[in-house]
């Protein structure tokens, strides 16, 4: 009998695929509570046909939300013409989304140069190798911040719970607390090669750094010599009502990393360095997937469409509705972040699943619900999210 005649069928049955799930996957994420099969926009169906307004977007990586056409045309175009190359060779896609990328950020990247990878965590293992290539030994990271689950970046990561069973890290790592100048002027110095910090702290409910921090985190590192890293991986990619979330101050990080919203759906990951980081040459790192046509194809197309879409402005204005009416509800103690990447901090823990009210959202702690819709997020839509989530915190 062909091996193909075993085979589970691709949709399974509303009562058997969680033990199917249970059985096949290894239980690091636990059992899901639902089987999502289709979307369209902000909104997903499950396996048994209800509907759920998400905002979530798949931990702010479908940037253009479910189905987007134009990430459908490009993907398509490019996987019937050319799936796969390696790094052994160039090809159009590619350069471009450096090229692309490097405009994002300014003139004053005009020089800078882009690595491809395939996620957030292998931007930030790229980004420590270039510290490390500094031949300085020490690195500064902030508490409670969050740059991914392989062993370097895990190191970077300011969480000791999920550092403590796979220790001992790579050495060298010091934390801080986050968005404090003072504490990171009292450990710096000469021996630093670089300082890691993302924008806004993402996995530990939504938390900005203070207005003016960047730009004095780029004094200190300019007056000792330390490469000054921020992480964008969540922040970035218009998240915040900007193409990156360090805008709010007016400063460039000698290295920038990238992923989730960049492929908008798609795995890809970018670490961008600037002339005084460019330190890793010929040999030194590398990834067979990291730049593959596909996705590069999907991640200009999501650039393209949020300049013609307009949907940094859409951010803005859909993110500070949402932000103005949820603030103003009783159970809510403030709404943190910026566009739509927003914490809603509670009063206390919530009691009732936001799937039952048909809402896909997340809890980075008990009493904070983090809100990263897709940028392009309607005001309607937006309006019946609000609705939903008071109801929800009315129960």
């Amino acid at each position: 009998m062909p091996a193909s005649a075993n085979k589970t069928e691709l949709t399974a049955s509303p009562d058997n695929w969680q033990t199917h799930w249970n059985s096949a996957l290894m239980g690091n994420y636990g059992t899901p509570q639902i089987e999502l099969v289709k979307g369209s926009g902000a909104v997903v169906e499950d396996s048994e046909g209800n509907h759920y307004l998400d905002l979530l977007s798949g931990i702010a990586v479908n940037a253009l939300g479910h189905a987007h056409p134009a990430i459908i045309e490009a993907v398509t175009k490019q996987i019937s013409t050319l799936g796969h190359t390696s790094n052994i060779f160039a090809h159009p896609q590619v350069i471009t989304l450096a090229e692309n990328i490097r405009d994002l950020l300014g003139d004053e990247a005009k020089d800078a140069q882009v690595f491809f990878c395939n996620s957030g965590a292998e931007a930030n293992e790229a980004a420590f190798k270039i510290a490390r290539a500094t031949g300085r030994p020490r690195i500064i990271s902030a508490e409670k911040g969050f740059h991914g689950r392989t062993m370097g970046s895990l190191a970077l990561t300011g969480q000791p719970d999920k550092r403590r069973p796979f220790e001992p890290m790579p050495a060298g790592v010091e934390y801080v607390p986050y968005g404090d100048i003072d504490a990171l002027r009292a450990v710096c110095d000469e021996n630093v090669a670089a300082v890691f910090m993302e924008s806004i702290q993402g996995e530990t409910g939504v938390i900005p750094a203070p207005r003016g921090f960047f730009s004095d985190l780029r004094a200190l590192c300019d007056d000792l010599g330390i490469l000054m890293v921020v992480d964008e991986v969540q922040a970035g990619m218009g998240r915040t009502g900007e193409w990156f979330g360090f805008h709010v101050d007016d400063v460039l990080p000698d290295v920038v990393t990238l992923a989730k919203g960049l492929g908008g759906g798609l795995p890809i990951g970018a670490t961008v360095a600037m002339p005084k980081a460019q330190l890793l040459a010929k040999g030194m790192h590398g990834t067979t997937f990291g730049g593959n046509p596909v996705v590069c194809a999907a991640a200009n197309a999501v650039i393209d469409t949020i300049k013609k879409e307009s949907l940094l402005d859409n951010v803005r204005r859909v993110g500070g509705y949402i932000a103005e009416e949820l603030a103003a509800h009783p159970r809510v103690k403030e709404v943190r972040g910026r566009g739509l990447m927003l914490g809603v901090v509670l009063d206390k823990p919530l009691e009732v699943d936001p799937l039952d009210y048909g809402l896909i959202i997340n809890k980075p702690s008990p009493d904070v619900l983090r809100l990263v819709p897709p940028l392009n997020l309607s005001l309607e839509q937006a309006q019946t999210g609000v609705e939903k989530m008071k109801n929800m915190l009315d129960a």
